[in-house]
């Protein structure tokens, strides 16, 4: 089974990379870790964790996205609603909401899912952001909590991966057979491309 590690990174896209690097890097605290680039492209990344970064490509033409509520159903084709970054303590919520509102960025109050606190915003390219602290006691990563009043047939399989409910592999990529490629930013970390 693959064992994954965190989300090597979100990538997103901004028309305006210095607004961008002004909301992630300094007001919430962000470091800039990497930036690959050249006339035309730019693809930035801040640290969230040790383990996950979110990634930012400028594009000329980009605007910000039209403001929309977290988690409100939409119609037609769609992929994104809203990602969440978890902080450490309750206090980091409430430092993250007046950061935001002194800012002038729109903030939701406190909201208690349950097993997280949360709160809402957009950054300046538009995208809805929450920010969620893990209530104490309750850990639904070590114990999964299906509340769901209607579950799905599926959903009601349980909690752990069913691996043979897909095709199995029928011819693993040999070692002698496993390439590499060269893409954007091998030549500043390698010199080649």
């Amino acid at each position: 089974m693959v064992r994954f590690n965190g989300v090597n990174h979100l990538a997103m896209a901004t028309g305006d990379m210095d607004m961008t690097v002004r909301f992630w890097r300094d007001l919430l605290g962000m470091r800039l870790v990497a930036g690959l680039g050249e006339p035309g492209y730019r693809h930035y990344f801040f640290h969230i964790s040790e383990d996950d970064l979110i990634a930012f490509f400028e594009w000329s033409g980009v605007e910000p996205a039209a403001r929309k509520v977290h988690g409100q159903p939409v119609k037609g084709p769609f992929i994104f609603d809203h990602v969440s970054f978890g902080v450490e303590s309750e206090e980091d919520l409430w430092t993250l909401k007046d950061r935001l509102n002194a800012a002038g960025f729109g903030v939701s109050d406190v909201v208690d899912h349950g097993f997280i606190h949360s709160i809402y915003a957009h950054d300046p390219n538009g995208i809805p952001i929450e920010f969620s602290h893990n209530v104490a006691g309750i850990e639904i990563r070590k114990e999964p909590q299906m509340r769901d009043r209607s579950p799905s047939a599926v959903t009601l399989e349980g909690t752990e991966p069913q691996t043979e409910k897909w095709p199995a592999v029928q011819r693993p990529t040999a070692v002698s057979e496993r390439r590499v490629y060269p893409g954007a930013g091998s030549e500043l970390f390698h010199g080649t491309k």
